[in-house]
């Protein structure tokens, strides 16, 4: 009778798993992005709500929100932050000050590849994320193929030509190199880029390659300097609530999907096709892309290395150490082999 017992006892806990398993409440995923759904960084989206539908069995389904229709790309932090959105795509960047530490990976002349770079990132962040982004769930961190500066009015050379300019900065850390050099940031999402600059409001920007046809800037600017400056840190966040109101077996597949492989899968197709977007340029009539001289490379990076001590001042405000921070990275980069 014993026996019998016990086996009754396990066969009901099996049952009793699958009957769980199968009457998960059902949720539908808002996904939000601010880029047109032209870019890679739908099908991504796309490919990882069906990944997630599928292993949990249909539970857990999912919609994406392209191109700012539930808010502007600035905004992306706080709408999953509030619930507007459940997973949203953010760039740190276009929040100064906001998220310090994430913004190492912003600092010119540091991250030479996407792919590894992501991968970098995304293992080295995961450490400082739950402080830095505590009103979320931190899902991936991943960044986009190097990106140079495309100009509508002339060719720029060296740090001195910023002056007196108009400039579209990526994010945070371009913006105060621009300052620095005595240009004015001209602030504008990806999608207004083309209109500020078709206006004169700006006279160059600060983009990734395959992005510059995509955005049809390429209608506005003439001139392209063929230096990977720059590469932008970007994260996928989660509304804490909507986490939290899963079931265990749900929470697991998110979890599951919020991985150093899965930042990789979301960087990999967005890196090639901004590469890809170089080619492109140079064979469109009327544009210019140019390379600048080993010198004049040398003094980019002398110009940018006041970026570091600002990005350290922040980190230090935080009560962090920013030389070990940035060790941290170096190694991760190297790990990976992303380092410029």
């Amino acid at each position: 009778m014993k026996l019998r017992a016990i086996m009754l006892g396990a066969l009901a806990a099996l049952g009793l798993g699958g009957t769980a398993a199968a009457q998960d409440k059902p949720i539908e995923l808002r996904l939000s992005h601010w880029v047109p759904p032209s870019h890679p960084l739908q099908k991504a989206m796309e490919d990882w709500g069906a990944s997630i539908e599928k292993a949990s069995g249909g539970s857990i389904k999912y919609k994406v929100f392209p191109a700012q229709q539930l808010g502007k790309a600035f905004d992306h932090y706080d709408m999953a932050r509030d619930g507007i959105a459940d997973v949203t795509y953010i760039n740190p960047g276009y929040q100064p000050g906001r998220f310090p530490v994430i913004g190492a990976g912003e600092l010119p002349f540091l991250i030479a590849d996407a792919k590894g770079g992501s991968q970098a990132l995304d293992a080295w962040y995961r450490k400082y994320a739950a402080a830095e982004m505590k009103d979320v769930k931190f899902c991936l961190g991943f960044v986009h193929d190097p990106g140079a500066i495309h100009s509508r009015t002339k060719k720029v050379m060296v740090p001195g030509d910023i002056k007196g300019m108009k400039i579209r900065p990526a994010h945070a850390t371009i913006a105060a190199f621009v300052t620095q050099l005595g240009g004015t940031n001209v602030q504008a999402g990806a999608p207004e880029v083309r209109d500020v600059l078709e206006k004169g409001v700006a006279d160059a920007v600060t983009f990734p390659w395959g992005s510059v046809p995509l955005f049809g800037i390429d209608k506005v600017v003439k001139y392209h300097m063929d230096v990977p400056l720059y590469v932008t840190t970007f994260a996928w966040v989660m509304n804490k609530s909507r986490y939290d109101s899963m079931s265990v077996a749900q929470k697991k597949v998110i979890d599951e999907h919020c991985t150093n492989e899965w930042a990789l899968k979301v960087a990999a197709p967005w890196a090639d096709f901004e590469a890809a977007g170089r080619g492109k340029i140079k064979a469109e009539a009327g544009h210019e892309v140019y390379g600048v001289s080993a010198e004049q490379l040398a003094e980019w990076r002398k110009a940018a290395e006041p970026l570091h001590k600002n990005w350290a001042d922040g980190v230090r405000k935080v009560r962090l150490d920013p030389d070990a921070v940035f060790k941290e990275l170096q190694e991760s980069l190297t790990k990976y082999k992303a380092a410029y």
